[in-house]
């Protein structure tokens, strides 16, 4: 269960190789999404190996250390969040720099809350094992219906004209926002084998970022080939002194005007604002 990810093997891999030892109006109804995806041809898999990104860490930022994060993103100069567990999982607004939780809606107690997306002023949060993406106003967290979906619900996205969602496998399925019917999928490749576990993503400067679950890795994704051209290990950027009671690394959210990403974790009590590094002198 992704709740109880303390109690699985942790999962090591080597790049060389991916050794595993031991994861308009809108129309809304409750009738199945999930239709035979439209030409469904994966993309071929790609060889090149990825590259291991480097990065530091340029600001730290109060966060509640109860909030089981699943889904985070970055709008209106502050952070939308979607947090997990049965009968913990909510949305929340939260004020940025200070982590203070502005609104925050409940969910009933039997819906695990997963991965969060913005589209048109609306809110789409994704649920584990609910088969269901609950649709919300951005402003006042108003229910605006709910989309019904195949399979489970781990992480969501947009790339500003479909939505991209994963289920914990190795595909993204691309989705039309207006009806949330499956309109392609890639399969995901790491130096040309198969990477599953894809949990909460980002869309940053045309690539796929995703948590890789019960890891440390923050893989990028060609959203075209689905191949992984580099990562990220963040391995130790939740100090030692704040790991008690801290679940693993997940959350990710791009602030795209300015440039800022920003990573999180379940049960973490800090978010991380990092910066990549280009130069090999900085």
């Amino acid at each position: 269960m992704k709740s109880l990810s303390r109690l699985w093997p942790r999962v090591l891999f080597s790049f060389g190789l991916l050794l595993i030892t031991g994861a308009a109006v809108l129309r809304l109804d409750t009738s199945r999404s999930d239709t035979a995806v439209s030409t469904p041809t994966a993309a071929p898999v790609a060889a090149r190996e990825a590259k291991q990104l480097s990065y530091k860490v340029v600001g730290s930022y109060p966060h509640d250390p109860r909030a089981f994060l699943q889904g985070l993103l970055w709008a209106d100069n502050g952070f939308y969040e979607s947090t997990g567990l049965n009968g913990q999982s909510s949305l929340r607004r939260v004020e940025f720099p200070s982590g203070k939780v502005l609104l925050s809606r409940k969910l009933p107690d039997n819906i695990f809350g997963e991965g969060l997306v913005l589209f048109d002023n609306r809110l789409t949060q994704i649920t584990w094992q609910n088969n269901v993406a609950l649709v919300y106003d951005k402003d006042t967290f108003q229910p605006l219906g709910q989309w019904r979906y195949d399979g489970e619900g781990w992480g969501i996205t947009s790339d500003g004209k479909s939505l991209i969602m994963s289920d914990g496998s190795d595909t993204l399925t691309f989705r039309d926002p207006q009806s949330f019917a499956p309109l392609r999928q890639i399969k995901v490749t790491l130096n040309g084998r198969p990477l599953d576990r894809l949990n909460e993503l980002e869309w940053i400067d045309g690539k796929v970022w995703a948590n890789v679950w019960q890891t440390d890795l923050i893989v990028q994704i060609d959203p075209q080939s689905g191949a992984v051209v580099s990562y990220l290990d963040m391995t130790g950027l939740l100090p030692a002194s704040m790991r008690a009671g801290a679940d693993v690394l997940n959350g990710i959210a791009y602030d795209a005007k300015e440039k800022r990403i920003f990573v999180g974790g379940k049960d973490w009590p800090k978010l991380f604002e990092i910066s990549l590094i280009t130069n090999v002198h900085e």
